[in-house]
């Protein structure tokens, strides 16, 4: 546990860091920009991103260099709040570590679905290519499943996808080795709750990734229904083994007749209650929307640093990810107006 010097360093550093997160007013410049060079020129003279870019040619930077290093300004911020207490730190940083590495190997499958492995790049923050167990060299130039294997051969994740090997001419099945990898990502993360965390801390770390778990399961049933219209089964295979919400009904929720009836039945559940109140809302937008929120409560009320920190993880983490998305919008060349309704921070300022 941490000394009470610690956790009080812990407590003011992260939000002091919190202190300096984007305003309403840079994302409404961010989405004025018209190029990566623009974001990157605005992010490192305007922001605290200043000394992740210092080094940086923000002229000729790309697309997915800056969102390397949008990445590793989270690692470091999650390594220097871990020397202030080292074992909240620790747990953190493996959990962002395992998030990163299973994000890599998504993409991976991503590039051999479509057999376009030529010319693949992989692309890591400087932090996890330190931690990282991935060979990092071999995924960068696989060309078949057993080459994403070897990729894989000194980590827990080979095993996993192994299971998913594809008969001759068939492609991935992404969502199931999706499913295995994020269940054992979760399941390690609840077993080190357990293991280190009591009491109230422990409570509050539960309900960050329980609130997201019974609303992503709520958004995958609603994806099944509307772009698939998978039946029972096929839903049941694409949950998450995780859920606050009782099995019986969340077979309600799977055998509803259709998406405003898992709605309103979702409504009636303590999560729905609570977080479904904004009928207009991108249903995909709603258990990153609803993390940001409950995190952002830990952070000015939770006494607890290891609540306040991994709040300011996923604070920053829902940062990077809407600065990532303005870099797609302006890819796609979107209006900043309809990039906007895609943010997750703006309508929380």
């Amino acid at each position: 546990m941490l000394s009470s010097l610690s956790s009080n360093a812990v407590l003011a550093r992260a939000r002091t860091r919190f202190g300096r997160r984007l305003t309403e007013h840079n994302f409404n410049d961010l989405l004025v920009c018209k190029s990566t060079q623009e974001v990157a020129y605005y992010l490192k003279n305007r922001t605290y991103y200043n000394s992740i870019l210092a080094d940086v040619s923000e002229s000729e930077i790309t697309r997915s260099q800056l969102e390397v290093l949008l990445k590793q300004s989270l690692f470091e911020d999650c390594a220097s709040l871990g020397r202030y207490g080292s074992s909240v730190g620790e747990h953190m940083s493996e959990y962002l570590i395992r998030r990163s590495e299973i994000e890599q190997i998504m993409h991976s499958l991503i590039i051999l679905n479509s057999g376009k492995t030529e010319g693949y790049t992989v692309y890591m923050p400087e932090y996890l290519l330190a931690h990282t167990r991935i060979d990092v060299e071999a995924l960068g130039h696989m060309k078949t499943f057993d080459h994403l294997l070897k990729a894989l051969e000194n980590t827990p994740y080979r095993k996993i996808v192994e299971q998913f090997r594809p008969e001759d001419g068939e492609l991935l099945d992404y969502t199931g080795i999706e499913n295995a990898l994020y269940t054992y990502l979760y399941e390690d993360t609840f077993r080190m709750i357990s293991k280190y965390y009591k009491g109230e801390a422990a409570a509050q770390l539960r309900e960050i990734f329980n609130s997201y778990l019974d609303l992503d399961n709520y958004v995958r049933i609603v994806r099944m229904k509307t772009f698939y219209k998978a039946p029972p089964e096929a839903i049941r295979g694409a949950l998450l083994p995780f859920s606050t919400i009782k099995k019986d009904f969340m077979e309600k929720l799977i055998n509803a007749r259709d998406v405003q009836e898992v709605h309103d039945l979702m409504a009636k559940t303590r999560p729905g209650r609570r977080y479904l109140k904004n009928q207009e809302q991108f249903e995909e937008d709603i258990p990153m929307k609803t993390q940001y929120n409950i995190c952002r409560h830990n952070i000015h009320f939770s006494t607890h640093a290891s609540v306040v920190m991994l709040s300011y993880i996923f604070v920053k983490q829902a940062e990077i990810a809407d600065i990532t998305t303005i870099l797609e919008g302006i890819r796609y060349e979107l209006p900043a107006s309809k990039i906007s309704k895609l943010l997750t921070i703006v309508n929380f300022q």
